[in-house]
C-alpha cells in the first residue's frame, strides 16, 4: 500500500535521510523505531509531503506521490497524525474532527449530514470525544488531543495512516490507553506506519518493524526477531 525507495531529504543544506526503503503494506501496522535525531519524524514529513524529498520514491497504491503536496496525498488518502498533535485548540472537539473530513466532503450544503456516520464511528471508538463534542480541543488532556487527532486523521477515510510519536508526553497510564487504540486500529483493518520512542510498545503492536540509525534503515524484521536481535536490545530494549 504504501512503498518508500532511496529517499533522501533535509532541511536547508543538511541531509536527514540518506536513502531510506521501507513497506508498509495493506493492514498492517508497521513500526519505525530509533534514537532521537535518527530521522523518523522527517521520514514521516517526507512521506506524506509537509517536505519535499530531495531525491527517491515514494508510492501510494501503486502510484508515485514522491513531490507532491501535502494537500494532494492527503487527497489521494494517506492521514499524517502528527507529532505533538497539532490540534485546532479554540475550536471544538466535533469541529477539529469535520476538518479532517472536508477534503473528501463536498463544501457548504450536506456536508455535516455525510460526516454524521464517519463521526459516529469516531465516537464509538473514542467514547470520551462524544462526551466532549462540544468542548474546546485545547482544554482536552494530552491523552484525549491524542484520541482528537487520531480521529482527526481517521475522518479523512485514509488508505494509510502516518502516526508519529503518539506517547509523546503522556503519563505511563495515558500511554497504556494510547496502545490500546493503536491495537484497536489494527483490529479495524487500518494501514499503520507509527513512529514510537517506547520501542517495546511499538514492537509488541507491529506487524513488521524497522530501525532507524543516522538517516537509514539499520535492522528490519519480524517484531519477535528483533527483540532477540543484540542490537536492538542493547540500544532500544534494554
Amino acid at each position: 500500500m504504501l512503498k518508500v525507495e532511496n529517499l533522501h531529504a533535509g532541511y536547508g543544506g543538511a541531509e536527514v535521510l540518506n536513502g531510506v526503503n521501507l513497506e508498509v503494506r495493506e493492514g498492517a501496522v508497521v513500526a519505525l523505531i530509533g534514537a532521537n535525531g535518527a530521522g523518523k519524524t522527517t521520514a514521516m514529513r517526507a512521506i506524506s509531503g509537509l517536505i519535499k524529498p530531495s531525491a527517491g520514491v515514494v508510492s501510494l497504491a501503486g502510484k508515485s506521490v514522491a513531490g507532491y503536496s501535502a494537500a494532494r496525498i492527503a487527497r489521494l488518502g494517506l492521514a499524517h497524525s502528527p507529532e505533538g498533535r497539532k490540534v485546532f485548540g479554540p475550536l471544538s472537539v466535533e469541529d477539529n474532527l469535520l476538518l479532517g473530513a472536508y477534503r473528501r466532503l463536498p463544501g457548504f450544503f450536506g456536508f455535516k449530514k455525510k460526516a454524521e456516520a464517519d463521526l459516529d464511528k469516531v465516537y464509538a471508538l473514542f467514547p470520551r470525544l462524544r462526551e466532549r463534542r462540544a468542548q474546546a480541543a485545547g482544554t482536552l488532556s494530552g491523552g484525549e488531543q491524542q484520541m482528537l487527532a487520531i480521529g482527526r486523521a481517521l475522518m479523512a477515510q485514509p488508505r494509510v495512516m502516518l502516526l508519529d510519536e503518539p506517547s509523546m508526553g503522556l503519563a505511563p497510564v495515558i500511554v497504556q490507553e494510547v496502545f490500546a487504540t493503536i491495537r484497536r486500529l489494527k483490529e479495524a483493518g487500518i494501514t499503520l506506519l507509527l513512529v514510537e520512542q517506547f520501542a517495546r510498545s511499538a514492537l509488541e503492536v507491529a506487524d513488521y518493524a524497522y530501525v532507524m540509525e543516522r538517516g537509514r534503515i539499520a535492522v528490519a524484521g519480524a517484531p519477535a526477531d528483533l527483540q532477540k536481535d543484540e542490537r536492538v536490545l542493547a540500544a532500544y530494549l534494554g
